[in-house]
Parts: C-alpha cells; sequence; structure tokens
C-alpha cells in the first residue's frame, strides 16, 4: 500500500444509516460493510430516518382530508415541494413536481416538449429513451470540442430542448452546466440537467446557473424512500397533457369534459407518496446545512486516493471520456485485466465484504463508445465513506491481482457467485441477472 494511503484518517462525513452493517463472508466470520455503490443507491442519513419516524404516526390521506392527521400530512408534503425549491435556488416561474425518481421525472417531462431534443451519445438510458423527436450528437475527446459540436447541432436547425447528464454516472466527470444553459438559451432552446449524479455532490442554484429544467432522485440523495423530483418551468408544464388520468389532477370533471389543474396537481394523480417527498425534503435541508466546502473537501481526498491507489495495480484501467475534464464527482470505473468485472465484484462482496457495482450502468453507448462494451466495475463514494474503506478496496484488489483469493467463482445465467455459497440468506435465496446491467 503507497505511503499516501497510510497517512490521515479520513472519517465519514455525515451519519448514514448501515455504516455499522456486519455482512457475512464465504470463507467464514463478518465483518463492517464497505459500501462503494453511493451511485446507485445512497443510504439515507440520519437526519432522514428520523423525519420518517416522527412523520408515520401522522401519516394520512393528503389535500382531502379534513382530519389533522391529514392536515399533517397535507403541510408535509407541501413544506416537502418547498424545501426542494429552496435547496435547488428554483426562480419564481418554476414548479417543483414529485415524481417516483429521475427516470420518471424525464418521461414526465418528454411529454410537455414541443419540439426536437438536442442529447449526448454518453448519457444514462434515462435521458436517451425518453424524447420523442431527438437527435444525438457524438461526443468528443475534450469536453471543449463536445461543448462546440452541442453548439454546432443546435444551431443547424431549431430544437427545443438540450437535454445533459449533470455529472455522468459511469465516469463521474462534470459538465459546464452554466455555460451549457447559456448555449442553449443563444440558440432558442431550453435546457434540462438530469441531475441524478450531480445534485448529491455539488449545489445546483437553477437562477444562477440558467437551468430550466433539473431532474433528480432521493434514492440517490441519501432519501431512499421512493420520491424523486423534475423542478422546471411551468408553462410547459401547464400546457402539457396530464401525466397520469385521475384525481387530484383535476379542477372539475363532468361526463363530456374536464377542466385540468395547472403544475404540479396537473401531473401528481392519485395519492401522493408523502412519506417519500418529506424524506427527499429532509435530505435537501440536512444538505444545506453542510458546510459545502468541507463536504467537497471529503470528497476529493477519498476519491484522490482511491484513484492513486487503483494505479498503482498493474492491470488496473480507469475508464475516463474527456481528456480535458478536471472535475468529478466520487465517482471512479475501473476495469482488471483477466477478470469479468461481475467476477471482481463478487469476488469484493464475498471476500472482503465491500459492495461496488458491475456492468453497463445503464449507459450502453457509453461503454461502447470508451471500448468496454463488456462493463466495467464502479466504485462510488459519498457522505458515509472513510479512508479504511478506501484502503480496503485497493488492498482487496491488490490481492485478486496477486492470485491470492481465497473461494472459486462461477457464471450461472449471467450472474457471476462464489461457489459454492456459503453466506446462508444468498444460499437460500435466488438471484437473478438484472437486464439492465
Amino acid at each position: 500500500m503507497t505511503a499516501a494511503l497510510t497517512a490521515t484518517c479520513i472519517a465519514p462525513f455525515a451519519p448514514v444509516s448501515g455504516r455499522d452493517l456486519q455482512v457475512p463472508l464465504v470463507q467464514g466470520g463478518s465483518c463492517t460493510y464497505a459500501n462503494f455503490d453511493y451511485a446507485a443507491s445512497a443510504p439515507a442519513l440520519a437526519t432522514v430516518t428520523d423525519r420518517i419516524a416522527e412523520l408515520l404516526p401522522f401519516y394520512a390521506s393528503v389535500h382531502r382530508g379534513a382530519g389533522y392527521a391529514s392536515r399533517i400530512s397535507t403541510a408535509s408534503y407541501e413544506d416537502a415541494r418547498a424545501s426542494v425549491s429552496r435547496f435547488v435556488g428554483a426562480d419564481r416561474d418554476q414548479v417543483v413536481v414529485f415524481t417516483r425518481n429521475t427516470t420518471d421525472s424525464l418521461n414526465l417531462l418528454a411529454t410537455a416538449v414541443p419540439g426536437d431534443v438536442v442529447v449526448l451519445d454518453v448519457e444514462h438510458h434515462a435521458n436517451l429513451l425518453p424524447w420523442k423527436s431527438s437527435r444525438v450528437v457524438e461526443a468528443a475527446d475534450t469536453v471543449t470540442e463536445t461543448v462546440r459540436r452541442l453548439a454546432a447541432e443546435l444551431t443547424r436547425a431549431p430544437a427545443a430542448l438540450l437535454a445533459v447528464t449533470g455529472a455522468s454516472n459511469v465516469t463521474g466527470e462534470v459538465l459546464p452546466i452554466a455555460e451549457l444553459a447559456e448555449l442553449a438559451h443563444s440558440c432558442g432552446a431550453r435546457i434540462l440537467v438530469d441531475g441524478a449524479q450531480l445534485v448529491p455532490h455539488r449545489r445546483v442554484d437553477l437562477a444562477a446557473s440558467g437551468v430550466d429544467y433539473l431532474a433528480f432522485s432521493g434514492h440517490k440523495l441519501y432519501a431512499p424512500f421512493g420520491a424523486g423530483v423534475l423542478v422546471g418551468r411551468r408553462d410547459w408544464l401547464d400546457t402539457a397533457e396530464p401525466y397520469l388520468a385521475g384525481g387530484g389532477a383535476v379542477r372539475e370533471v363532468a361526463l363530456d369534459r374536464t377542466e385540468w389543474a395547472c403544475a404540479p396537481a396537473r401531473h401528481e394523480a392519485g395519492s401522493p407518496n408523502v412519506l417519500g417527498a418529506a424524506a427527499l425534503a429532509a435530505a435537501c435541508d440536512t444538505l444545506a446545512g453542510f458546510d459545502t466546502d468541507a463536504a467537497a473537501r471529503h470528497e476529493e481526498e477519498l476519491c484522490s486516493r482511491l484513484v492513486e491507489g487503483l494505479r498503482d495495480i498493474d492491470g488496473v484501467e480507469l475508464l475516463r471520456l474527456w481528456d480535458d475534464s478536471s472535475d468529478c464527482v466520487g465517482i471512479v470505473t475501473f476495469t482488471v485485466d483477466g477478470f469479468e468485472p461481475g467476477e471482481v465484484a463478487a469476488y469484493l462482496s464475498a471476500e472482503h465484504g465491500i459492495g461496488v457495482r458491475d456492468g453497463r450502468f445503464c449507459a450502453h453507448p457509453l461503454l461502447a463508445r470508451v471500448g468496454r462494451s463488456g462493463g466495467a466495475v464502479r466504485a462510488s463514494l459519498g457522505l458515509g465513506s472513510s479512508s479504511d474503506d478506501v484502503e480496503r478496496l485497493i488492498s482487496a484488489l491488490r490481492y485478486l491481482v496477486a492470485g491470492e483469493r481465497s473461494w472459486s467463482y462461477a457464471k450461472t445465467d449471467g450472474l457471476w457467485s462464489p461457489s459454492p455459497e456459503t453466506r446462508a440468506r444468498l444460499a437460500d435465496a435466488g438471484a437473478g441477472a438484472s437486464e439492465c446491467v
């Protein structure tokens, strides 16, 4: 292990659920779980679970109940909307619509866009597939040239929307969203930022950046209770067909006509996820109270240690999109020569109690672009990460490359697992491979 990795111990920045979780090891015994899968779903902040516990006794119907509990639930739901709006610096003409997650938010917006959508070929599937009329721009080897290509496409023909990721879910690289907002507006278009990976790591100010629409998920923002948001200009949302037709989305219904409500109610038919919205708001309020610079230093130091350690291991290759990108969130994706990504992930989990992500991360064109159509391994950091976690991951990979693993692994139905599987719950349960890897 390098000297840099054994220097200062970096503790978790904030308490999160599962930080002390003990997991079984295939060779026997157990250890504290090392979570490197924040980019998929982050654990709940302690303040979030506290808020849910506080609200649960008052859980009741929203907007249409006269009882005390219903009034409390309604107030909590609408207060959550205000918290989200403050957290992202929403402008006066921007509205907060609660959804299930980022994918749901983007599909909702896709029903409202009155024209073509320009996207990059390196987007998550959620920002590639929903658009009814999309024009895909091939990303260049640098951010600078990629922005030029987007400018050329927006200038070539009118577009209603430029839809871009704030931070890549594969490499963590951050795009200059304020610059892209200015570019879109100069060409008569609006901009949507897929903030699923950016918002948990960076404060986004919509009014200051000029971003028109922002989508993100609670389950990536330390609020894993099934809520997401679309924040954006209300004119498109007020005139679009309701995302769901049903109760709560209407002003008046007769057998021969329906008068729909304006946004956000227009797109929130049915009983809403009150607890999910409250959890998301609690996460926003907690993150807003943190020392932003200190949180950024925590992530940067851990990420630097991880990158340095991985680069020091023979056969490990880090994935990057752009040669000139200098800003990244806490996501590090890599491959290990001689091992399939799923095999690496299974080994890390089974023998070292380390959780990573493997596959193509619902970004198949991006992985094909970087020559890794077979997938890669992603280690993502968060507020609950520590230098001890980083050192464990690097040490485990050194053992793997040195041929010092202690168990055998087999691939069945696309899924790598220890052979035999001795961890009781996994040995007794069927776990199939996901189609969206």
